[in-house]
């Protein structure tokens, strides 16, 4: 076993700290993490030590000097940042590179100390390594966030850099080895964003990756993604997906059936944000509770709690928030005038109590003015993209490329909606206008060309949530898409549904002393337990596979 200074100490102390009712991020900032496919709890991970050191790789910034996007070209290089964890390396041992996706990579460093890929590293004597994205985290490859310095952020490039960083790294205390691809095995791993890049990786580039694993990989990019909210109708407790879908439907119902400002303002007043001046960011801020959904997971430690908490105050039938009595006569008008006069005894208190938690969750939180924290029309705001305008990295990304954007529009007429239909796909792009000038759609071609719910390669596995709100767009899709085709799994091409499953719920894990191993509280629960399994099986036998086809030594 060989010791290195990729790993200062063994344990890594771990604090989560989630958004609470104290902590307010405005209606724009909450836009770009509502549509961030990754889990905001993963990135509000503050690390004390001891640390992981970073490392970088100097890397072009411009791959493909062929290619007309990216003009004009560059020869420049940039600061490409890493950590790895060589503590359990024997020679022959793998590369398993995580991909860090659309975040600081420097909150996927728990992964390192538990979790797949710490499980991965220890059962094939690897070096686990966390990559940062081009232009997240530290990894900027251009001096602002400008339009045209953007121009090098697609998935191509970056797929690139991950090819460069296998064919070139360094690792410090190791570079009298040769732990470069071809020499060694490397494989992908990455959840989310990352899954879909990984899978993008293992057929571009075979002969670099041995193989990938894609966890929740976003693999079919599409412009309108109403399909977002189908496994939360599906999976979720049917009394709060109905009351939900029946109290948006009245909110549409007045603002978009009867057109009358007056009336609108009288059910802004109702949920205390009379001074929201657009109509659809209202109608956003007040779907807090149907987001939160994406953020479930099954370690505690982990979980966010809000979907839960929402659900059991919109389902509630007592009244939970006092000071919300006053507004019973209101409601129960605003409830007929919407089209549920025969439903209003069922559906005054849980609007009430939806009135009483978003005002303790949100609009209590608020400071400054109403349009500051809740609109998204501010065009100065857009405007700005110098180097500490992080934001507009993913924004960028599925404005040109991805697309994702989730809308109420674009669900079918003959289903009641659990956002708003005023959430269309004008105001969701509206970001893609205001910050970037981009008035087209994105070209999500650029991406389904490598496969779309067709992409498959040898050693490439797909491994997906049941529940998850993302499902729709991967491998595991059907019956959300029929045009995605249930797969067999095999070693080479493992597909593994996670039961119970949100998002990617194989990537995290728990130290060794803060499993529960006895029924019924097993941590992690059995689904995850044997999907992670499945994984150090079929990366053992890739292993397997790699090591028969190196020469002989002499």
């Amino acid at each position: 076993m060989i010791m290195t200074s990729g790993k200062l100490l063994v344990g890594l102390s771990l604090a989560f700290s989630a958004v609470t009712a104290g902590t307010f991020n405005t209606a724009i900032e909450q836009r770009v993490q509502r549509t961030t496919i990754s889990n905001q709890w993963r990135n509000n991970v503050e690390i004390s030590s001891p640390l992981y050191p970073a490392n970088y790789l100097s890397v072009p910034i411009d791959h493909f000097h062929n290619d007309s996007l990216y003009e004009p070209h560059t020869e420049e290089m940039f600061n490409l940042r890493y950590w790895f964890d060589a503590t359990y390396y024997k020679p022959g041992g793998p590369v398993i590179v995580l991909q860090a996706g659309e975040t600081d990579g420097s909150g996927r460093l728990p992964y390192l100390t538990k979790g797949v890929l710490h499980q991965l590293i220890v059962a094939t004597n690897g070096i686990g390594v966390v990559l940062e994205h081009r232009y997240y985290g530290t990894s900027m490859p251009m001096p602002n966030f400008s339009t045209e310095n953007l121009r090098f952020l697609t998935t191509d490039q970056a797929v690139a850099d991950q090819v460069f960083f296998a064919r070139n790294v360094k690792f410090p205390g190791l570079e009298h080895l040769n732990l470069n691809a071809p020499n060694v095995a490397y494989i992908g791993y990455g959840g989310s964003y990352a899954g879909g890049f990984v899978a993008i990786l293992r057929k571009l580039y075979p002969d670099v990756f041995w193989g990938c694993i894609s966890s929740s990989g976003v693999i079919e990019a599409v412009h309108d993604y109403w399909a977002y909210f189908e496994p939360i109708r599906v999976y979720a407790d049917q009394k709060c997906v109905s009351n939900t879908q029946k109290l948006i439907n009245v909110v549409d119902n007045i603002i978009l059936g009867q057109n009358d400002h007056a009336l609108t303002e009288r059910l802004k007043n109702v949920f205390g944000l009379p001074n929201v001046t657009h109509d659809d960011d209202f109608a956003y801020a007040i779907s807090k509770g149907i987001y939160s959904w994406q953020n479930r997971n099954w370690d505690p430690e982990l979980n966010d709690f809000t979907f839960e908490n929402y659900c059991n105050n919109i389902t509630s039938s007592n009244t939970i928030y006092p000071e919300t009595n006053d507004l019973t006569d209101t409601v129960k008008e605003l409830l007929k005038i919407g089209g549920y006069e025969s439903e209003v005894d069922n559906l005054a208190t849980p609007w009430l109590n939806w009135v009483g938690w978003l005002n303790q969750q949100l609009v209590s939180t608020c400071i400054g003015s109403q349009d500051y924290c809740f609109g998204t029309y501010n065009t100065t705001f857009y405007e700005q993209d110098d180097i500490s305008q992080d934001w507009r990295a993913w924004p960028y990304q599925y404005c040109t490329q991805w697309g994702y954007l989730q809308t109420g529009s674009g669900v079918p007429k003959d289903q009641l909606p659990l956002l708003s239909r005023t959430s269309t796909l004008e105001r969701e792009s509206l970001i893609c206008k205001l910050a970037f000038n981009i008035t087209s759609p994105p070209n999500v071609a650029a991406i389904n060309k490598y496969g779309g719910f067709g992409l498959s390669y040898s050693r490439l596995a797909m491994i997906d949530g049941e529940q998850d709100p993302w499902r729709p767009v991967t491998a595991h899709a059907n019956p959300f898409n029929s045009s995605a085709v249930n797969r067999t799994s095999t070693i080479s091409e493992p597909f593994i549904l996670i039961s119970g499953g949100v998002h990617h719920w194989d990537e995290n894990g728990r130290l060794a002393n803060e499993t529960i191993d006895t029924a019924p509280d097993l941590l992690p629960p059995a689904p995850v337990r044997q999907a992670q399994a499945q994984e150090v099986t079929f990366v053992t036998s890739w292993m397997e596979e790699w090591q028969k086809k190196q020469p002989m030594e002499l």
